[in-house]
């Protein structure tokens, strides 16, 4: 194909998945401002426990929007899904910046919020899965690892938007206001991209695809050890990630005492060094496999995962951010190599739905539920380091789901290949 359509094919891929992830990550890092707005005067702690629960109900959702959306996918074409995908996330996200709080709706409040989210859950649960399949399946067969790693940082942008925008606000107006009001302003912004989203895949061409019944009962029927292997794989992905660069900005300002705009900086600048880590990590699993990497990274990351956390656990941001960049390395690396494994690993016919189902069965309830855990773990056992915990035993349970999987032959996914070797 022409580079115009490779890059219409890759700005198509990635910027639902910006989207998508821009909004859960400023939800996530002004999860403070949003429980003092949507819920009534209380014990600061309970308050962002609520809105952190909204947050987890709306993860809770994916493996339901996942099924959706990938039957979708592998019924009717990729584009199908992924236009529907970013539509569902848009106008939640734009209703939440516009969402009166509880002092002036009541108990609605909270109730609408919830409801948005799990909305917003919906659409995530497919997005993701989707849109790197889309784009791995284009890919020829050995440049699929650094197409899958390019579609898995695009979420990393987004959640880096998300940082950088908040660590902005952070730095351009007082925390009264912050709290009061500036914490609307990125979710307003995320209409336009949601428009532009829009726009740019209801033209991208894609042969819809069909089968005798529905994806997702042919899934939940054969494949069930095919999901528990997905969803496994998954699993450090869905801890790590949420823990190390979404809740960790309000467990420095807890545990630590560092200010909001300095959490958030720290944060940005760990997000903008995962970006190479994620393209390096494709990119070498495309010579030298993609299990090696998988299972080097979760090794690592369960050995490091205390040192790393003690590492943070001080008010020097220098070490806060060294700590930080251990976590860089494992994370950044198996989220380049899992996409290219899941979809080479995965039958054509139910390759969304398989995908879309084992990945946020992980996310939904593990990342979804792991901010939530992780705050309630600090404040009821008063062991700060306590969430090194959880990412060492979703470390071993991957590195295992790892060892399950075959290294994937190299051979064609389609019989053409619609971006340039």
């Amino acid at each position: 194909m022409p580079p115009s359509s490779s890059r219409r094919i890759i700005a198509a891929g990635t910027i639902g998945n910006i989207l998508e992830w821009y909004d859960f990550a400023i939800y996530g890092y002004f999860a403070i401002s949003i429980g003092r707005t949507f819920f009534p005067t209380a014990d600061p702690v309970a308050q962002v426990l609520a809105a952190f629960g909204v947050f987890a109900v709306g993860y809770l959702m994916r493996p339901l929007g996942g099924a959706f959306v990938g039957y979708i996918g592998d019924r009717y074409g990729r584009r199908t899904a992924l236009t529907f995908s970013i539509a569902a996330m848009a106008i939640p996200t734009f209703l939440v910046g516009v969402l009166p709080g509880y002092q002036t709706l009541g108990v609605l409040a909270p109730v609408l919020l919830t409801l948005l989210r799990m909305i917003q859950g919906l659409s995530v649960g497919g997005e993701c899965t989707t849109a790197f399949t889309f784009m791995i399946e284009q890919a020829p067969a050995g440049r699929r690892g650094v197409v899958g790693a390019v579609a898995s940082s695009a979420a990393t942008v987004g959640i880096l938007l998300g940082s950088a925008t908040g660590a902005l606000l952070a730095a351009a107006m007082s925390p009264e206001s912050l709290h009061a009001w500036g914490w609307r302003i990125p979710f307003l912004l995320g209409l336009l991209v949601g428009m532009l989203g829009f726009v740019v895949r209801r033209h991208i061409p894609e042969e819809p695809q069909s089968g005798g019944s529905a994806p997702v009962f042919k899934t939940l029927r054969h494949q069930g050890a095919v999901l528990a292997r997905l969803a496994g794989l998954a699993a450090f992905s869905a801890v790590s990630f949420y823990l190390m660069f979404l809740y960790i900005v309000s467990w420095l300002q807890f545990v630590d005492g560092v200010a909001p705009a300095r959490a958030l900086s720290i944060n940005t600048a760990s997000m903008v060094a995962v970006i190479p880590v994620e393209l390096a990590a494709g990119w070498l699993s495309d010579r030298v496999g993609r299990k090696p990497l998988l299972l080097g990274a979760t090794a690592l990351a369960f050995a490091s995962a205390a040192p790393l956390f003690w590492l943070m656990h001080h008010a020097d941001p220098a070490l806060i951010l060294l700590g930080q960049m251990g976590f860089v390395l494992t994370v950044g690396t198996v989220l380049g190599v899992q996409p290219v494994l899941m979809v080479e690993t995965t039958p054509l016919a139910i390759r969304c739905t398989a995908i879309a189902l084992g990945f946020n069965v992980a996310f939904g309830v593990l990342g979804g539920l792991t901010p939530l855990a992780a705050a309630w773990l600090v404040h009821r056992t008063d062991i700060d380091l306590s969430p090194a915990f959880m990412i060492m035993v979703a470390a071993a349970i991957s590195f295992a789901a790892t060892l399950s999987f075959r290294e994937p032959p190299r051979s064609a996914l389609r019989a053409t290949s619609a971006l340039p070797q």
